[in-house]
C-alpha cells in the first residue's frame, strides 16, 4: 500500500473511531463478533467495514454535506439485530433480510442515543427489500456501501480488513 493510501485509510479508521468508538466499544457490538454475516466475516467486522466505505464514498463522491456522525454510527449500528441469523427462531420466523433492518432500530434506540437519520438509515438500509425509500443521502451511501462490502465478504476478505484490529483496539 502507498504512503498516500495508508494516510486516506489511516484518516477513515480516525473518522470511525472519533465518532462510534462508544458503539464498538459497547457489550452489544461486541456480542456482534460472535456472529457470522457474510462468508467468515463477523457482524461486527462487517457494520465497521461498512462505515469505512461509507467514509470512502463522501471522498470519492467529494461530497461535503453530510451529517458524518450520524453517517458512522447508523453503518455501525445497521446490522444490530444481535442474534445469529444462520439459525432459525420461530419467534422471528423467516425472511430475515426483510425483517433484521427494524429489529436492529429497534435495539440501537434500546442501548444508544438514536437520532431519526440514523433510525432512518438502520429502518431502510435494506432498500430495495425494504419498499420505502430512503429521504436523505446518507441512507444512500449506507445502501451502497453495505451491498460493496457484502460483496467482498462473500467472497473474500472484509473490505477493511488491514484497519478492523486497529479500529477495534482504540476504541
Amino acid at each position: 500500500m502507498t504512503a498516500r493510501k495508508q494516510r486516506r485509510v489511516k484518516a477513515i479508521a480516525d473518522d470511525v473511531i472519533k465518532y462510534g468508538a462508544d458503539v464498538i466499544d459497547s457489550e452489544g457490538h461486541k456480542s456482534c463478533a460472535k456472529y457470522i454475516q457474510h462468508g467468515d466475516t463477523s457482524v461486527q467486522d462487517h457494520t465497521i467495514s461498512v462505515a469505512c466505505v461509507c467514509l470512502k464514498i463522501t471522498k470519492i463522491l467529494h461530497l461535503k454535506k453530510f451529517d458524518r456522525y450520524d453517517l458512522v454510527r447508523g453503518a455501525l449500528l445497521h446490522d444490530y439485530f444481535l442474534y445469529d441469523w444462520h439459525i432459525y427462531d420461530p419467534e422471528r420466523g423467516h425472511g430475515h433480510g426483510f425483517k433484521h433492518a427494524s429489529i436492529a432500530a429497534k435495539n440501537a434506540a434500546e442501548d444508544f442515543s438514536v437520532t431519526p437519520l440514523m433510525a432512518e438509515m438502520i429502518k431502510k438500509h435494506m432498500w430495495p427489500l425494504n419498499l420505502a425509500l430512503p429521504l436523505h443521502r446518507e441512507a444512500y451511501i449506507l445502501i451502497l456501501a453495505d451491498k460493496v462490502c457484502s460483496l467482498r465478504e462473500t467472497f473474500g476478505k472484509p473490505y477493511y480488513y488491514m484497519v478492523l484490529n486497529e479500529i477495534k483496539g482504540k476504541a
